[in-house]
């Protein structure tokens, strides 16, 4: 498992994925590493930044390194393609497909990658380990997978957000991902404002991106393609435009260079984007505990 550590959590005001949610101080990368352990998955990769390694290391050592392989990769401004360097004045990191691209050479076999501020849920990894697990279907294309959430329930309660639509095809092979920006919630589904000004309203059950997806190796030179085409085009001056893998993903599905399948789950996932997010956060993963669906504290010797 790849665990998207690395961002900057500017709308949260702080570090999330060490912040800490569990009734003993568990962060959400506890439960997502304790669900994907119990899924089967028997290695974890941390890509992180070197300004907070110790804090990191600290929140993460004596908890998972007892338990199965960890190993860090680091995601920073000078890690480009050959022929490319970082500007002067950047500081945001290049993005979720530079961060993957930058575990180039640490992943020799297929695995699934997290952000490190989510929960995921115990369905979403038995349903990717499982699509690990079945035959690599014969064909010229690499084959990789996306987990999906209905829309609906992963929309905050105290702001805007943005989802990656799922586009499939008859057989559940992903078409295309369609990025809107700004969805708020509104009743039980949600609305959001598109290029034109006008309002849409989503039925709810549209499946979306939360950025768990599943790759082989395949998937590095490839993004290494399009980052190269990122970092070239002239449109993509800002000092805080970032090469995102919901926009690689869809442009790889979309040229057929891969095909992708979109497994649906009964999961609930949630997350924290803004600040009073933290709250129900906390109070769901204490209910789940208090129905036993975690222990409690998650690691008992850790």
């Amino acid at each position: 498992m790849l665990v998207l550590a690395a961002g900057m959590g500017r709308r949260y005001g702080g570090l999330k994925q060490i912040d800490h949610f569990g009734p003993h101080g568990e962060t959400l990368m506890d439960y997502a590493v304790y669900d994907a352990l119990a899924a089967g998955f028997a290695e974890v990769v941390f890509i992180i930044r070197h300004s907070f390694e110790p804090e990191f290391r600290t929140e993460v050592s004596g908890k998972y390194e007892r338990r199965v392989p960890v190993d860090y990769v680091f995601q920073e401004l000078d890690e480009l393609p050959p022929g490319f360097t970082a500007p002067a004045g950047r500081a945001k990191p290049w993005g979720t497909a530079h961060a993957i691209w930058c575990a180039r050479g640490r992943l020799a076999g297929p695995f699934v990658c997290v952000n490190a501020d989510d929960y995921y849920g115990k369905n979403a990894f038995r349903t990717a380990a499982e699509h690990f697990a079945r035959p690599v279907p014969p064909g010229p294309l690499p084959e990789y997978c996306l987990v999906g959430y209905p829309a609906v329930r992963t929309l905050s309660a105290h702001g805007g957000v943005t989802r990656a639509i799922c586009e499939l095809d008859d057989q559940g092979y992903l078409l295309g991902l369609s990025e809107r920006t700004g969805i708020e919630r509104l009743g039980d589904t949600g609305r959001y404002v598109d290029q034109t000004g006008s309002v849409r309203v989503l039925r709810g059950d549209e499946l979306v991106s939360m950025n768990m997806m599943g790759f082989t190796p395949a998937i590095f030179a490839q993004l290494e393609g399009h980052l190269t085409a990122f970092l070239a085009a002239e449109l993509r001056a800002p000092a805080d435009a970032e090469c995102l893998l919901p926009e690689v993903v869809d442009k790889i599905v979309r040229s057929e260079a891969a095909r992708m399948r979109v497994l649906a789950t009964s999961a609930a996932w949630f997350g924290v984007t803004h600040p009073q997010d933290r709250a129900g956060a906390t109070a769901i993963i204490r209910d789940m505990v208090a129905r036993g669906e975690y222990p409690s504290p998650i690691w008992k010797d850790g």
